[in-house]
């Protein structure tokens, strides 16, 4: 919900952290921690503002510092509420390419977080309900968030479309490969990890 209103009202929040002078830094982070770590949450908007708001190096800076306090928060919140969401469901949504992967693995909250819409959530509710390390959670979120919102951050709205454009294409284009060539390979390893009790 709040993510939701701080996006719908964003000019008003823009404005607001504005004139709150030594303040602004920590509100920024604050704000863009509890946005990143809510579900299906979309923080393109947000890191453009950080780099109106702060600069492109300060800007960067509020993007590293809420993204790794969202990566934690998220984290405890889905090891506390996993059961709100149908994980499974999602995990049968997932393109075969990211199927590959042993649910919980590395590589698995890597290429699952690189897809639009609801990766990171899955990543993220993937992440608790298989137990992983906090730290490998943290470093996974932030080796694909990072860069992406850095990039919103010092040059805008044109590396939103830019982005959005390239993981679309690349998941189109992994869906035909898999649809065409049938990737009797790629398949989920489930036994391999499984949540503890």
């Amino acid at each position: 919900m709040l993510a939701f209103l701080v996006i719908r009202y964003q000019p008003n929040v823009e404005h607001e952290i504005r004139v709150l002078g030594p303040l602004a830094y920590p509100l920024g982070i604050v704000i863009f921690a509890l946005v990143a770590s809510a579900p299906f949450s979309v923080t393109d908007a947000l890191a453009i503002m950080n780099g109106a708001i702060f600069g492109p190096l300060g800007g960067s800076l509020v993007d590293v510092v809420g993204l790794v306090l969202a990566a934690m928060l998220g984290y405890w919140v889905n090891m506390r509420a996993s059961h709100l969401l149908d994980l499974h469901a999602y995990l049968d949504r997932l393109p075969e390419w990211v199927k590959r992967f042993p649910v919980g693995s590395p590589a698995f909250l890597i290429a699952v977080r690189v897809i639009p819409g609801f990766g990171g959530t899955v990543a993220t509710a993937s992440a608790a309900a298989f137990r992983v390390p906090l730290w490998v959670h943290v470093w996974t979120m932030c080796a694909i968030a990072v860069p992406i919102c850095v990039l919103l951050t010092i040059f805008g709205d044109g590396v939103t479309i830019w982005v959005h454009g390239v993981t679309h294409r690349v998941d189109l284009f992994t869906q035909h490969y898999c649809h065409t060539h049938r990737c009797p390979h790629m398949h989920f390893h489930r036994e391999r990890v499984k949540p503890t009790p």
